[in-house]
């Protein structure tokens, strides 16, 4: 044998064996999990959740909270990380699928500028009214609001928001047309609800449970295709006359573009395993979620697929942040 052709032998064995040394090592450090909204969250209590859970698989994860710009912020700086699989992110509906049309200029692309590893979550939104309010159920709502389109207002926590959206979508189906309220945050517009100021609220579960719970707000319909288990005697939209309505929350891990395969492959079955035990579970239904796990792909074909869904809404709705 040449001493060339030896070379080129072990040159090549080299890169085999960096390759496998590359996947084995991975990871050999904390691996930070940015969460693009404010600490004590939905979105932050799901990622500390999931994890803790994936951390014992080998793992050592920091979440880093870096809210604003509805979330821009934070997906941005995880997208123009380096792609070694040190910098995660949880992103979920409103900045993956409504920001891109709801936002004149986005810094990134959620289908070019990031990889999916794995959904890890789902959470319906719910409507409520005050516990005295005059309407008990999302019949009696769109029998007042076609008798007097406009004189029914409902909160959310802001424009362009999934609450905000969701309820335009409802409205469209049901005919009807209610007037939008934005607060800046949860607990100004719970208080106006319950004091009858504003007639209807559409939030996340985790938001408002603890106001149903205390007998202050009845929920009359959630947006989910299944009922909520912690609000299992609430019907869905779906069963309340509007066949086939849902609009939820998803929550997903990703990672920069260009994420390796093998990495990618290796968070993703971590992820699924985690999300089997029975204790998370309990953890994310606690909080108003679902375990939802998937494969990069059909995450990947989600996302694209939400786009597409929530662009004309947006668009209908007429918001828009510059």
């Amino acid at each position: 044998m040449t001493i060339s052709r030896r070379c080129l032998i072990a040159f090549a064995s080299a890169c085999v064996l960096a390759g496998t040394a590359h996947a084995q090592a991975w990871p050999s450090k904390p691996v930070r999990l940015v969460v693009p909204f404010p600490a004590g969250g939905g979105t932050d209590i799901i990622a500390r959740e999931v994890t803790n859970k994936i951390g014992k698989s080998g793992y050592n994860f920091i979440v880093e909270n870096k809210p604003g710009s509805g979330g821009n912020l934070g997906v941005d700086a995880a997208a123009k990380s380096p792609a070694d699989g040190y910098t995660l992110v949880l992103g979920q509906t409103s900045n993956l699928a409504i920001n891109p049309t709801l936002y004149s200029k986005l810094p990134y692309d959620p289908l070019k500028d990031l990889t999916p590893v794995s959904m890890v979550a789902s959470s319906p939104l719910v409507i409520v009214t005050a516990s005295d309010s005059r309407f008990k159920t999302l019949d009696d709502v769109v029998k007042a609001a076609k008798a007097n389109p406009g004189s029914i207002n409902y909160a959310t926590s802001g424009n362009g928001t999934v609450a905000h959206l969701a309820a335009e979508s409802f409205q469209k189906v049901a005919g009807i047309k209610l007037t939008h309220i934005p607060y800046k945050g949860a607990a100004q517009g719970a208080t106006d609800v319950i004091s009858g100021q504003v007639q209807l609220y559409v939030s996340s579960i985790p938001t408002l449970l603890g106001h149903i719970k205390s007998g202050k707000m009845r929920p009359i319909a959630v947006t989910s295709a299944k009922r909520a288990d912690d609000l299992a005697q609430v019907p869905t939209i779906a069963e309340s006359g509007y066949k086939g309505f849902e609009a939820v929350t998803w929550f997903g891990i990703l990672g920069p573009a260009n994420l390796p395969k093998d990495i990618t492959a290796k968070l993703n079955a971590d992820i699924n395993k985690a999300l089997q035990d029975a204790e998370l579970q309990k953890k994310l239904g606690d909080q108003g979620a679902d375990v939802a796990g998937s494969t990069p792909e059909a995450f990947g074909k989600l996302i694209r697929d939400e786009i597409a869904r929530w662009s004309p809404i947006v668009k209908e709705s007429g918001a828009k942040v510059d």
